[in-house]
């Protein structure tokens, strides 16, 4: 059933997530109304690290903060992972967003472990650290206090400016050789941005956090995540060019993964904004994934297989070479020798 978008939103529809006890059918005539307002909840963590062991992720550790993100993405691949607290993966995953107020307890319990060995940590390899909610509730901001005081390893994942009122933070643990931040941005034409990204900044504040970011000594590489065939594939010159100007000494990308119930969101979003490309932007992307929606295969998820995902590869490498990115890897250098395990304090937060 068709229902119209809403402003500020990435999805404006509410389907039942794959572990729904029984389906529920939503009626867009009843759903009509007011916008819906983002609610807060706090979820208290009983872990904080989460680990994975796949080849094509670059880090073993994460963190995330927060479990839902405001910024709306439409192509977001977390979105399924809403399914898990029997909430839509649509429109529920930008408006009911969870938050952990005891990051930083349960982060310092872990470094505590005899056990523990140091590796980096990524926060935000799911959900936004810089999200709205973070202004108010300053739990990215926290854990940053606490890596820096055990000088601990980290790297950062966003789209949010707002990292930039974490630059003293940033700029230390940098010194230090314990950062890197990667910036999330996958086109500068400002339409497809509003109804890709309708809640993140714009791209110009993004380029000017990574300029201030590389002002202040911290390694930033650009993700163009995701690459959308025939939506922003034409975009990638451009955007490293900028990313060069704007002092990123790396780049990468990412094309469009769709786990789960994304497949079916994301043709939903395609029909209502771009139906004149809808059937080709799906066809190219089953090109790149064996036929299918979507190749979960280690490999092949990140980047896709056959004679267009190849075109991109060359395309993105080319200009890399050219710019003069990706000739070191800051992320690899990041110093896991100067970690002082926690005390047995317990800092305590209120939010």
């Amino acid at each position: 059933m068709h229902q119209p978008p809403i402003k500020g939103r990435g999805h404006a529809i509410r389907p039942n997530g794959r572990f729904a006890a029984r389906d529920v059918d939503f009626d867009p005539e009843l759903e009509a109304g007011p916008a819906p307002e983002t609610e807060l909840s706090a979820m208290q963590a009983r872990s904080i690290i989460s680990r994975n062991n796949s080849p094509d992720i670059s880090f073993d550790q994460s963190i995330n903060p927060y479990q839902g993100c405001e910024h709306g993405c439409v192509y977001c691949y977390a979105r399924p992972s809403h399914s898990y607290f029997d909430l839509s993966p649509g429109i529920d995953f930008e408006t009911k967003i969870f938050y952990k107020p005891n990051a930083v307890e349960r982060l310092l319990a872990e470094w505590e472990k005899p056990s523990y060995v140091v590796k980096p940590i990524c926060i935000g390899a799911n959900t936004d650290p810089y999200q709205p909610a973070e202004k108010r509730l300053k739990i990215t901001r926290h854990l940053l206090e606490t890596f820096l005081e055990c000088r601990h390893p980290v790297s950062l994942i966003t789209k949010g400016t707002l990292i930039r009122r974490d630059l003293d933070l940033l700029a230390e643990l940098a010194a230090r050789r314990l950062c890197s931040v990667a910036v999330s941005i996958p086109s500068a034409d400002n339409h497809l941005k509003r109804v890709l990204e309708p809640r993140v900044p714009s791209v110009s504040q993004r380029f000017r956090a990574v300029s201030e970011l590389t002002a202040a000594g911290i390694p930033v590489t650009v993700m163009m995540a995701p690459v959308i065939p025939a939506l922003n594939d034409g975009e990638i010159e451009t955007i490293l060019e900028a990313s060069s100007e704007a002092g990123a000494t790396r780049a990468a990308w990412i094309l469009l993964r769709l786990p789960h119930e994304l497949k079916s969101l994301f043709q939903h979003w395609l029909s209502e904004h771009y139906p004149d490309r809808a059937e080709h932007v799906m066809s190219l992307i089953r090109q790149a994934s064996g036929g299918r929606d979507y190749d979960n295969r280690y490999g092949r998820r990140q980047r896709g297989q056959g004679p267009y995902a190849e075109m991109l590869r060359q395309r993105f490498d080319a200009a890399c070479r050219r710019l003069s990115l990706n000739a070191a890897d800051a992320r690899k250098n990041l110093d896991v020798s100067q970690f002082r395990r926690p005390d047995g304090r317990q800092i305590s937060l209120a939010f």
